[in-house]
């Protein structure tokens, strides 16, 4: 397997970026380091090819996109979209899952500058922000997709998810629901944080209390729904109604509703979000916050195809509002 920047940075103990300054001789890296790194690279045949180089001559027509889970449906829906549209240009588009794993973003991340790839779009979490910043300092254009960072200016399409809370809120509400609770995806991701505080302001507009003490943090698996429903349905407080970040959660919930003879929507009433193909089909058909999935992905393609022609161009960040889909997994409270 050919070596990678990644390999040469594990070996010499150092940073991706380091290893990209020693070969650009930027930054302050000492002489015996920089000869370091540059023996390992000797002893790997690590041949560096870089965005950079290659966007002085002609371009790749290749993308990258980085996702949690190709397997997870929106996000597979997601890099449809993308590959769609990327194919009507003559683009070709390199997928990687990356767990929301910083390790392996970084990893992706090098394999796809070794193949000098034009860009790449981002829809992963990433704890670490020297990642997203070391990617600006080396010249690579990206574009955040359904995920964002408020402390570094970066070109953003996302779905406006606070309003999808809002809406979920007030559809379970006007349903007469007051006992309520929330399966959210880990709190590092931007669109759970704000899916959690969109449906706690319409609550609160509402007049409906919520106590955090409701909130039950799951990975974004099925079998993390069924988790965190179990754990709900268990309480002596039982909710009537579970709002679950992710269509995956809610089924996840539904399924352990349907294995306790917990009946939906006559029991508990279960809301998703994203709207991807599963919605439709599961048993009872799932009320979900549609997220613009195809929308998205064609904005995103095309940001960063406007980012390749304009360099200097002001970061924008696109917010598309969420539609509520109401199916059968909702009812009025008993």
């Amino acid at each position: 397997m050919k070596a990678t920047i990644y390999d040469v940075a594990k070996e010499a103990g150092v940073s991706i970026a380091t290893v990209s300054n020693a070969i650009n001789g930027k930054g302050k890296i000492s002489k015996k380091r920089r000869e370091q790194i540059f023996k390992i690279m000797e002893k790997l045949n690590y041949q560096p090819s870089r965005i950079a180089s290659a966007l002085v001559g002609k371009r790749t027509y290749t993308l990258g996109l980085l996702i949690p889970d190709i397997s997870n449906p929106f996000f597979s829906e997601i890099a449809r979209a993308i590959e769609d549209h990327a194919h009507q240009t003559g683009y070709s588009v390199i997928i990687c899952s990356t767990d929301n794993k910083d390790e392996r973003v970084e990893r992706y991340i090098s394999v796809l500058e070794q193949n000098s790839v034009d860009g790449i779009i981002i829809g992963t979490g990433i704890d670490n922000l020297d990642i997203l910043t070391q990617l600006q300092e080396r010249g690579v254009p990206f574009v955040m997709i359904s995920r964002e960072t408020f402390a570094l200016a970066a070109d953003t399409v996302v779905a406006d998810d606070f309003v999808g809370g809002m809406l979920a809120a007030r559809h379970l509400a006007e349903l007469g629901h007051r006992r309520m609770a929330i399966l959210s995806e880990n709190l590092k991701v931007s669109s759970s944080r704000e899916r959690i505080r969109g449906f706690k302001q319409g609550l609160l507009d509402m007049g409906v209390p919520f106590d955090d003490a409701d909130i039950v943090i799951c990975e974004y698996r099925i079998e993390e729904g069924r988790r965190g429903a179990q754990e709900l349905l268990a309480r002596a407080d039982k909710p009537t109604a579970i709002f679950c970040c992710n269509d995956l959660l809610a089924i996840g919930a539904m399924q352990v509703a349907r294995q306790l003879g917990v009946k939906v929507p006559d029991d508990l009433s279960i809301v998703g979000f994203d709207d991807t193909i599963l919605a439709s089909v599961t048993n009872p058909p799932l009320t979900t916050v549609a997220q613009p999935i195809e929308q998205m992905g064609k904005q995103a393609f095309q940001l960063l195809i406007h980012n390749l022609d304009n360099a200097d161009a002001a970061k924008q960040r696109v917010v598309i509002r969420p539609e509520l889909t109401v199916r059968q997994s909702t009812g009025p409270v008993r």
